[in-house]
């Protein structure tokens, strides 16, 4: 009976975004998933950018791994989601925004601090802090299974923020996407991005959603602003180049 009851109040409040679509208004609820490990950065300012626009658009969100997000895309518990295009499955589309290619964060003192590059072979031989999420940690492995070699795992979390403290309090090294706007782990200590050498592909960030998915004028509403958004603030959300 629950699961009817929530299909038919979707169902109603379709309905009603049917309605906004027809008087040319934007409205209505909205339901966004993003990848955890860069949620914090992207999610709160795009969500505020928009409702600021469109005042009449009711924003919930959910932070979760790719897995998960493809999960709920696929039960319609969410209507878009914020990610990479990582092993994406047939049945979602993604809409690509802005490339992150990888980079390797590191503690000040680390003997590979003061290069401007680094490769997988002079990492190697070091300890490393892996963000052990699903498919993101395959990613990063593979870096060093292209050049025949194996990290050297010292530490695994799948928190962001954790990783950032472990590399800065010189448990080791990690590979991530997502440069932080400052060059400092949360508990202060100073840390270093360098970029990985050999034209490792980056990630993708953009939109996901089911193929069979209705893009209501809500949906394409969100979509160019995402993007608008995202590209204008790459290079200090992301730290993309210019």
């Amino acid at each position: 009976m629950l699961d009817h009851a929530q299909t038919v109040l979707r169902q109603a409040a379709a309905l009603r975004d049917l309605a906004g679509d027809l008087s040319g208004s934007i409205r209505g609820p909205l339901a966004i998933g993003c990848l955890s490990t860069f949620a914090q950065i992207v999610l709160p300012g795009l969500r505020r950018s928009f409702v600021e626009q469109h005042g009449e658009v009711r924003i919930s969100q959910v932070e979760a791994d790719q897995a998960e997000l493809f999960s709920l895309l696929r039960q319609a518990k969410i209507d878009l989601a914020l990610s990479y295009d990582l092993d994406l499955p047939a049945d979602l589309l993604f809409f690509p925004i802005v490339a992150l290619p990888p980079l390797v964060a590191i503690s000040e003192d680390h003997p590979l601090a003061e290069l401007s590059e680094v490769s997988v072979q002079q990492l190697a031989p070091y300890p490393m802090v892996l963000l052990d999420l699903p498919l993101s940690s395959d990613y990063f492995l593979s870096f060093f299974a292209k050049a025949g070699l194996r990290a050297n795992i010292a530490e695994r979390t799948r928190d962001m923020a954790v990783m950032r403290s472990l590399v800065a309090n010189g448990f080791g090294y990690s590979i991530v996407n997502v440069r932080p706007l400052h060059d400092v782990a949360p508990d202060g200590k100073p840390m270093r991005f360098i970029p990985l050498t050999g034209r490792p592909r980056p990630m993708t960030l953009g939109l996901m959603m089911g193929k069979g998915t209705e893009r209501t004028r809500l949906h394409r509403a969100f979509i160019s602003h995402a993007r608008d958004w995202i590209e204008t603030q790459s290079s200090q959300l992301l730290g993309t180049d210019p």
